[in-house]
């Protein structure tokens, strides 16, 4: 057993090799990365050589994509992915910031050196364009051009663009401040616990509500709500001052709303928005009929408080996986997929694509960084102990092989898919190895944590974030409409969607209303509605995997294949859910509604 196992926790450069991942695909050292930025740096002065030159011919337009957006902009990408992996093995690592600061520091003078570009090839006139894309030249950039050319009713002039771009740093400041205030500014206190007094920060808030102990869960809630109601005015300033961000860029740029504009990209209709918060709606008995099964095995029916919506209702025996026998059950689970699929997973995972085990100074969480060059990598904290953890092998492994598969199917400028596409990747995975391992037990307590962590996923990432997305739907028509965002606005509004999905056994606080004044996805509206829509997706195209047979299993590959080549809508068409009706996210609740009623038997 390594070190990296152990309870002590090991510092970066006593982590066993083959337990880190394998970054020399994309650098050999740090003085290869060097030499690259060198490189980028030597090349900026180039771009502005084709200013004025992209409307001349296909030729010109072919010469100068080649060279800033697949030339520099693939060094660029393998740049930015090595020196961000590179700081998230330890985040205190002083060389490693220094190696950031440089590269963004030139990532910037790249950036502002072909900001003239994007205005310039939307302004070669339609006639002229669409002789270019006739030409072979242009032919691995053409679904780049046409989705850049979608904007051109949206770009003004070269002065009002120019005028804009210098307040972007400025318009960062509600967001900013919102950071600084809740993460450094604000103070908590502590918490008693069994374990003595634990200090209440962002992070050990969530962790302290799971707590079995009600005394601590409850303390914890208060202490926390009472420090964001002491800041509560500014806080909802700072939310209004984003919000009529988003309304005036969104007029000035000739969108109808903040949320058409933010739509725009995905080319997502407003319906399918609409459809969710109706769907979500029409669904919501199932989820109060959970919140009554929660409060009768908390032993609290009649008076369920907001501290006790998190708290496990299940006792679970020790499950424990070795790194190995994760990366077993979670590829065994994956088998439906077909062996290309399982065996590349399986490879990676054992040959380094994944920084596995939590060292001093790394980044906490797990996520998925693949670029078009290197390998997809994964960052995990992986304990053996935490079956939750195996989830999350299989979760980031659905983001790598979703890189993997767009990477070899697609040229360089449109093999990067939307947040929208991703979230079926992951959460397609995550419910096939909840399928085997329910199969796998007679453990009624581990089938009953199983059935348990799907119903959470369900409220978390359905629920929850169509809650949130109701709130930035109505906080931005109610700006659009010129009605004040105040304190008492928002809180209402908010207090209006919590007495609605908690329904009638939740007994909230008076504080509860101040949760819509501390979510930090608002700051950056409207995408939070995609991991509803992505979860519904996953459920939907899972179950149709499993039920079929090679043709259901060559429709989700194509879908993983299609990378950045189509709209989300059209390449979840391929995979064969059609997300602009209801029925994805109904079947959804429908499976939710039967897990809760599965809970009851197991647990009762």
């Amino acid at each position: 057993m390594s070190k990296a196992h152990t309870h002590t926790v090991p510092a970066r450069s006593e982590v066993a090799q083959e337990d880190t991942w394998d970054l020399s695909d994309l650098f050999s050292d740090d003085e290869a990365w060097k030499a690259g930025l060198a490189e980028l740096e030597a090349g900026i002065p180039k771009v502005v050589e084709f200013k004025g030159t992209l409307g001349e011919s296909a030729e010109k337009l072919a010469e100068a994509l080649k060279y800033t957006v697949k030339e520099l902009g693939l060094l660029d990408e393998r740049l930015g992915y090595y020196v961000m992996l590179r700081q998230s093995e330890d985040v205190g690592d002083g060389n490693v910031q220094g190696l950031n600061g440089r590269y963004m520091a030139v990532a910037t003078r790249m950036a502002a050196a072909a900001s003239w570009m994007d205005p310039e090839i939307q302004s070669i006139p339609d006639d002229v364009m669409a002789t270019f894309l006739k030409s072979d030249l242009l032919s691995e950039f053409r679904i780049f051009l046409s989705k850049l050319l979608r904007f051109k009713p949206h770009v003004l002039s070269e002065k009002e663009e120019s005028l804009l771009a210098k307040q972007i740093e400025s318009a960062q400041t509600p967001r900013k401040v919102f950071g600084a205030l809740t993460d450094a500014d604000m103070e908590f206190g502590t918490v008693k616990t069994d374990d003595g007094e634990i200090p209440l920060t962002q992070s050990s808030y969530s962790a302290l509500l799971l707590n079995k102990n009600r005394a601590v869960r409850e303390e914890a809630y208060r202490k926390f709500y009472g420090v964001f109601d002491s800041h509560k005015n500014t806080l909802a300033q700072l939310y209004s001052g984003s919000v009529l961000r988003d309304k005036y860029i969104a007029e000035v740029r000739g969108y109808k709303s903040a949320r058409s504009k933010a739509l725009f990209p995905d080319k997502m209709p407003e319906a399918v928005y609409d459809n969710l918060v109706s769907s979500v709606r029409a669904n919501l008995p199932a989820l109060h009929d959970y919140y009554r099964l929660r409060a009768e095995r908390l032993g609290v029916s009649g008076d369920l408080k907001p501290w006790d919506v998190y708290a496990s209702l299940v006792n679970l025996a020790d499950v424990r996986h070795s790194w190995d026998e994760a990366v077993s059950v979670v590829c065994d689970s994956l088998s439906p997929l077909g062996e290309e699929y399982v065996e590349t997973l399986r490879t990676g995972l054992r040959e380094r694509w994944a920084d596995r085990y939590e060292n001093k100074g790394k980044r906490s969480g797990a996520f998925s960084a693949g670029s078009y060059v290197g390998n997809p990598y994964i960052l995990m904290n992986f304990k053996p102990n935490v079956l939750r953890d195996v989830f999350t092998l299989a979760h980031e492994g659905g983001h790598s092989m979703h890189t993997w598969y767009s990477v070899r199917n697609n040229p360089y400028p449109h093999y990067n898919y939307t947040i929208f596409e991703a979230e079926v990747a992951s959460t397609f995975n995550e419910q096939l190895l909840a399928e085997t391992l329910m199969k796998r037990t007679d453990d009624k307590a581990v089938k009953a944590y199983l059935v348990g962590k799907q119903i959470d996923d369900v409220i978390a990432t359905i629920y929850r974030q169509t809650m949130f997305a109701e709130f930035e739907r109505d906080t931005h028509i109610m700006a659009e409409a010129g009605e004040p965002l105040t304190v008492d606005t928002l809180r209402a509004k908010y207090r209006e969607l919590l007495e609605a999905y908690f329904g009638p056994e939740m007994n909230l606080e008076e504080v509860s209303d101040l949760e819509g004044l501390r979510i930090p996805h608002f700051y950056r509206a409207f995408y939070v509605y995609k991991y509803a829509t992505g979860l519904s997706a996953a459920m939907a195209l899972s179950q149709r995997v499993l039920k079929g047979g090679a043709s259901e299993r060559r429709d989700y590959l194509a879908f993983l294949k299609s990378g950045g080549s189509r709209y989300p809508l059209e390449s979840l068409k391929l995979a064969g859910v059609d997300m602009t009706g209801p029925e994805p996210v109904d079947a959804a609740l429908g499976k939710f509604a039967g897990l809760v009623r599965l809970f009851r038997e197991l647990t009762g």
